[in-house]
């Protein structure tokens, strides 16, 4: 049997893993949290209603709209709350055509690693 410190997300069949493949190392496993804090929308944990972000709720806005802004800060505010041993460096949103890009960049305190989650959502529907 494999070891490993968590379940890898989506849920697949693994050789090496067994019925679910598991993240290996602790960077793997925080950029991991960062895309279930970033993609969870605020109540949709049951056990814990304030957990996630929502980038769903600044899909359709524009790039240098209100709610771009109120995304950073809950995601600042999120991260100190259920990921406080990372600290944030720098996050960029980028509208291109019809795809939002976000990249975090983020340093993990006990391990002194710096490391960046990027995130590219298209949005089919934006004209």
């Amino acid at each position: 049997m494999s070891t490993g410190i968590s379940v890898k997300l989506p849920l697949t069949y693994s050789e090496e893993d067994g019925p679910y493949g598991l993240t290996k190392t602790l960077p793997e496993t925080v950029k991991q949290n960062f895309k279930n804090l970033v993609l969870t929308v605020p109540g949709e944990k049951v056990m814990d209603p304030d957990f996630g972000v929502g980038i769903h709720d600044v899909l359709f806005e524009n790039e240098n709209s209100d709610r771009v802004e109120e995304f950073q800060e809950r995601l600042f505010d999120q991260t100190k709350k259920y990921l406080s041993f990372v600290d944030i460096v720098n996050v960029n949103t980028t509208l291109l055509e019809n795809t939002w890009v976000i990249q975090i960049h983020y340093f993990i305190n006990p391990l002194g690693i710096s490391d960046e989650f990027s995130l590219e959502i298209v949005n089919e529907q934006r004209i």
